[in-house]
Order: C-alpha cells, then sequence, then structure tokens
C-alpha cells in the first residue's frame, strides 16, 4: 500500500458525544446529547478552531454555527460493539469490534471474587458498590483512614475501582493490588481494574492524576498489531497504554489532564517524524461528565480548542489529524452518572486541505482505524472502511 502520510494524530476528546444512539433506550440513555447540552448549559460555546473545522455541520451548537467553508471533513460514528465505556470505544476506533459486552456487577462484586482479593492483599473492603467516584470517597475515606481497607465500588461499565489516600496506601501497594485483582478478574471478563488514589482530609478529599487503569488484554487483532507488524512508531499520550494493556504501544507519555496532555503531543510533533500519536483527554469525562459539571466541561473544550489551533500549526504537509470521541457522558443528564450510548463527532483535517466535506454517519467506530492504517500505508483487513478522499 502507498504511504499516504508520514504521521496520524487521532485525539480522543473522552465522553464528548453528539446525541443519542438508535439503542440508547436499552442503556437507559434517551435524550443524551453530551456536546449539545453542554453548550447550551454554558449559554453557547467558543470553539473558533474546531468551528472552522466543522464542528458546527456535524450538529447546531449554541455559539458553534456551521462553516459555509469548512475547513475539515466532518461526519459522526456509530458504535457496533455493546456498550458505552471507554475500553470497548477505543478497541472499535482500532477495529476489534466485540460481539458481547464486558460484563458488570451493578449490585457488587460477588465473594468469589472479593474473599480471594482480600486474601491476596492483606486489606478488607469497603463499599462494594455501583456508585460515584467522588461520593464514595465522601462517604468512606474517613473509615479507610481509620481502618486501611480498599473502598471498592464499580458503576454501569465494566470497572473493578478501588480507592486508597495516598498517606495511608503507597501507590505502590495500590498500583500491586490493582494487578492482583485484574488476574482475578480476566475469567470474569471486567474490562478494567481502576487504581483511585485520592488525597485530602474529610470533606475535602480530591482524586489525583496518579490513576492507573489496567485493562483486559485486546481479545482479538488491532489496527495497532498491524502499525506494530509494519514498522511504524505507536505513542500513546494518556490512558492510551492502560486502555490496551500496553499492547503494540512503542512510548507512552503519562499526563495530567487535558492541558498536559495536549502540551505534551505538541511537543512529540517537534520530535517524531513518522507514526502514529494516539492521544486520549480523559477531563472531559473524569473531572465533568461523571460529575454532572456542564460549566467545566464547556471550559474544558474551549481549553482544547486554543490548544489544537497551536498543534495545527505545528502540523506539517505529510500530516493528518483526526479528532473524535469514544462514547457520552452528557453532563446534564439526571438519571444516572454514567456514561451515555451517543454518536462521537468525527473530524479530519491535514495541512493543504483545500476544502472539507461531510464524511456523513459512519456506521463503526472501526472506520477511524481502517483510516489510520490507510493513512500509514499499511494493510488492515479487519472491520471497518476508510474514508480518506481519493487522491490523498
Amino acid at each position: 500500500m502507498v504511504n499516504r502520510f508520514h504521521r496520524v494524530l487521532v485525539v480522543v476528546a473522552d465522553s464528548a458525544g453528539v446525541g443519542e444512539l438508535p439503542d440508547a433506550s436499552v442503556y437507559g440513555d434517551v435524550g443524551a446529547n453530551t456536546l449539545l447540552h453542554t453548550a447550551q448549559a454554558a449559554g453557547g460555546l467558543r470553539l473558533p478552531h474546531l468551528q472552522r473545522l466543522g464542528l458546527g455541520n456535524i450538529l447546531q451548537l449554541p455559539g458553534v454555527p456551521p462553516a459555509d467553508q469548512p475547513q475539515g471533513c466532518y461526519g459522526r460514528m456509530a458504535e457496533l460493539s455493546p456498550g458505552k465505556d471507554t475500553t470497548t470505544g477505543h478497541w472499535e476506533m482500532m477495529g476489534l469490534v466485540l460481539d458481547q459486552p464486558f460484563a458488570t456487577f451493578p449490585q457488587g462484586f460477588p465473594p468469589e471474587i472479593v474473599e480471594p482479593f482480600v486474601q491476596a492483599t492483606g486489606r478488607g473492603v469497603l463499599g462494594n458498590k455501583a456508585a460515584s467516584g467522588t461520593a464514595i470517597i465522601e462517604e468512606l475515606g474517613e473509615e479507610h483512614l481509620r481502618t486501611g481497607k480498599w473502598i471498592l465500588y464499580t458503576s454501569a461499565d465494566s470497572v473493578f475501582q478501588l480507592a486508597a489516600h495516598e498517606e495511608k496506601v503507597p501507590l505502590e501497594e495500590l498500583y500491586a493490588a490493582c494487578r492482583k485483582a485484574r488476574r482475578l478478574l480476566d475469567p470474569y471478563r471486567v474490562g478494567r481494574v481502576i487504581a483511585r488514589p485520592f488525597v485530602g482530609s474529610p470533606g475535602s478529599f480530591q482524586r489525583t492524576y496518579n490513576r492507573q487503569d489496567f485493562s483486559l488484554e485486546p481479545t482479538g487483532p488491532t489496527v495497532l498489531e498491524a502499525l506494530r507488524r509494519a514498522g511504524v512508531p505507536v505513542v500513546g499520550v494518556g490512558k492510551i497504554h492502560d486502555i490496551f494493556a500496553g499492547r503494540d504501544i512503542d512510548r507512552s507519555l503519562h499526563t495530567e489532564g487535558n492541558q498536559d496532555g495536549l502540551q505534551k503531543t505538541a511537543a512529540l510533533l517537534g520530535e517524531i517524524e513518522n507514526g502514529f500519536i494516539f492521544v486520549n483527554l480523559v477531563d472531559f469525562d473524569m473531572r465533568y461528565g461523571h460529575r454532572r459539571d456542564p460549566q467545566g466541561y464547556a471550559q474544558a473544550l474551549e481549553e482544547m480548542d486554543r490548544e489544537l489551533g497551536e498543534i495545527k500549526n505545528l502540523m506539517c504537509p505529510g500530516d493528518l489529524l483526526l479528532i473524535t470521541a469514544d462514547h457520552g457522558c452528557d453532563p446534564t443528564f439526571t438519571a444516572h452518572t454514567d456514561h451515555t450510548r451517543e454518536y462521537v463527532p468525527l473530524i479530519m483535517w491535514w495541512p493543504g486541505l483545500k476544502a472539507g466535506a461531510s464524511l456523513g454517519v459512519r456506521r463503526t467506530f472501526a472506520d477511524l482505524g481502517a483510516t489510520v492504517a490507510q493513512a500509514l500505508g499499511v494493510k488492515w483487513a479487519g472491520p471497518g472502511e476508510g474514508f480518506l478522499p481519493q487522491g490523498r
């Protein structure tokens, strides 16, 4: 295959959905629309770079009108896999479409999981229920400090979340416990074990950026594997390494928030001459979506837009930029505080693109991965259809 681009940059605005999928009722998510409701709650958004690239042509957002002549190509992607979690979304982007969802435990984890975990780690557990992370830390943080027991919780997603105060439990002990949980949970098809360290005192606990995700290893071939076999370097920024359990990632950069992630991405553009840069911006989801903070979500979108302007200026002929999301997390949704089953936005741009066009509604996130392979001249025979136009 012909190598059409030297570098491909994919930026995932974690949870920035653009409206309910047709099966949203199955997930209790009818009416969800993360970006629209964020814009409405904030009294409009100021996203000049994304507006020019065609974001307002995907859906009409207060403050982000459709561009008469969009600089980028634009569309939406639907998720084929069952579920609405980070791992499912990112795996599908890279061509791994699931035929069954990860296991969930809305009533808490059963004794056959909890008892071996307690025995393996030497600490008991508190909670063991579905809960908001910030709420359960406030509820059980003081007892955790007194007893040293783990705070264990889950959600509508397939997650085993383990919280511990950094001054009570050393980070390495928390991470080691999560690795033990990961091995216990593999047979149960639990998507992620998440270390949730926090600091502070009762009434003012705060989670830190020392979070780590321990994912189930990908259960089939991915575009990342195809890139590795072809000798294309892959760099993950943010929690990409964790989502893919480190498989087929040549280099990984830890980040402390969206701005840090985008600044590290900009620095990479000055270092790497060819390859694939895969970026996850987690603040939208972790800090604002789940916490139902539309004002914070709006501010984070505007900060991302400013950083994207700088990144575009650093991109050269031979670079391709793709912007998308992995699911929704509508910060105005009142039925629950979990992710929401939504379409995700799709924007494509490269220096020298003369006129953008509609990419329509893609039937699967896997079209993005197929396009990454297409752009870098790598053969990919799995799910997805590339959407690069003829002549690129």
